[in-house]
């Protein structure tokens, strides 16, 4: 099967300054968002005018829309690809988004992260069963599971320059069309 990708990224970040159980972004928050800035790739049109006036016409439409991630706060305990009571929290209300209908037809695939923290290939299975960890919970939440693809990522795009900093333990999740 071929998925479209598109630019939106969910970013579960996993720092330890987060200690609420409230969930920084509600459900419907999550639907909107991702419902309302789906990239449905380049639609195909015909433009009257000479060539330079159609190449710049057709640049303005393909530039991609500046959309922010939208970023979930969840604790992850050094070396733990366990979910806390936040994190649970977090992802309640991301699984509750998924099963809504405005996003039926969106799968996702759920990118696990580290710091630089350990070795390369342990750092890869931490990113794997962070991945995993975020997967399942999703799909033990009703979510079903050919929509959630678990990948480990290691120590791979860092969000900080610092490759130590707890920000760069996360897990993103990509919106994919069919």
């Amino acid at each position: 099967m071929q998925w479209g990708s598109s630019a939106l990224v969910l970013a579960v970040v996993f720092f330890s300054t987060h200690a609420s159980a409230d969930p920084v972004q509600k459900s419907e928050d999550i639907v909107k968002f991702f419902a309302g800035a789906a990239d449905l790739g380049k639609s195909r049109g015909i433009c009257v005018g000479t060539e330079e006036e159609c190449k710049s016409k057709t640049k303005a439409k393909d530039a991609p829309a500046e959309k922010s991630s939208l970023d979930m706060l969840i604790n992850f305990g050094l070396d733990s690809a366990e979910l806390d009571a936040t994190a649970r929290s977090e992802l309640d209300e991301f699984a509750k988004a998924l099963k809504d209908r405005r996003l039926s037809t969106f799968n996702f695939v759920v990118e696990g992260y580290t710091d630089a923290t350990g070795t390369v290939h342990y750092n890869e299975g931490l990113s794997q069963r962070r991945a995993q960890s975020v997967a399942a919970f999703l799909t033990a939440n009703g979510v079903e599971a050919a929509r959630i693809n678990p990948i480990g990522m290691g120590e791979k795009n860092p969000r900080s320059p610092n490759p130590y900093d707890p920000a760069n333990r996360r897990v993103e999740m990509r919106i994919k069309t069919q």
